[in-house]
């Protein structure tokens, strides 16, 4: 063991491991740790009662409501039907998968101002989606369900391809061996396949609501922007730098990116406890 270790750092093609190391410390600072940071120390010049102020006022706390409440809905109805989308791409063979699979990761290609002006398109009173809609009173554009329509569009990507890897890597055995001790469709997928792809799905889940609480770009042209009523948190933090109360702004930002690191938190801790009880 000692003499294949010797020889794996020795003919490594990577660096040494504390070179690497200390690349991978360097970079991660400059990139995420001293910009992070940057918005704490921005927000600590902040009294209590300031910093209360600005990120619980009425204008504030109705927009968190609005960002927050349909990243969590957006973000779920990316989890389900993401899961049917991946699982049609790998279990089947048809004609135009390749394009289907392509499309999937248009939201990632596409630029998020073409998407929420191609939204705001569709879904307006006069257009092609949106004229069959208001015939039964369902208003997308400029109101919250375009804030969700939105969301939707930007995160499915983020369930399909952290699903997909997982679903090649299951074998046909396990439901056959299922079938075989009469199990149904429904109990194989259940309490087979389903406790081996939830790790994966939470991850996907997690990644679509992170992505949605920043989410700028193509929320702003279809939100209709309200304020109140169809305003998002982002935005308001846009709204508040033109203002120059950087302070505001990034105390904002801080409750953002709180929320954001405990639901990543949480789900890698579900994630571990899920993969411990698969492991016994």
């Amino acid at each position: 063991m000692l003499l294949s270790r010797t020889l794996l750092k020795r003919h490594s093609v990577l660096p040494g491991f504390d070179l690497a190391l200390g690349f991978t410390l360097l970079y991660l600072c400059f990139i995420v740790l001293i910009p992070l940071s940057a918005a704490f120390l921005k927000t600590f010049t902040m009294t209590w009662p300031a910093f209360w102020e600005a990120v619980a006022s009425p204008r504030v706390v109705a927009s968190y409501r609005l960002t927050f409440g349909a990243s969590f809905a957006a973000a779920l109805m990316n989890a389900f039907f993401g899961l049917i989308v991946a699982w049609v791409l790998v279990r089947y063979d048809f004609f135009g998968k390749r394009v289907i699979d392509a499309l999937v990761d248009l939201p990632f290609a596409l630029p998020t101002a073409v998407a929420g002006i191609a939204l705001t398109a569709l879904y307006a009173a006069n257009g092609w989606i949106g004229q069959y809609l208001a015939l039964v009173g369902i208003k997308v554009s400029y109101t919250p369900l375009g804030v969700f329509v939105a969301l939707t569009f930007i995160g499915l990507p983020f369930v399909v391809r952290t699903l997909q890897p997982v679903l090649e890597d299951l074998q046909s055995e396990l439901e056959e061996a299922a079938a075989t001790l009469g199990a149904t469709r429904w109990q194989t997928f259940t309490r087979v396949l389903l406790p081996i792809m939830l790790p994966a799905l939470l991850t996907g889940f997690a990644l679509a609501f992170a992505r949605a609480l920043g989410e700028y770009g193509s929320v702003i042209f279809i939100a209709g922007n309200m304020p109140m009523v169809s305003e998002i948190t982002p935005l308001l933090i846009i709204t508040k730098l033109e203002q120059y109360d950087y302070t505001g702004a990034t105390a904002i930002a801080v409750v953002l990116l709180v929320v954001s690191f405990l639901m990543l938190l949480a789900i890698n801790l579900i994630q571990a406890w899920a993969r411990k009880r698969q492991g016994g």
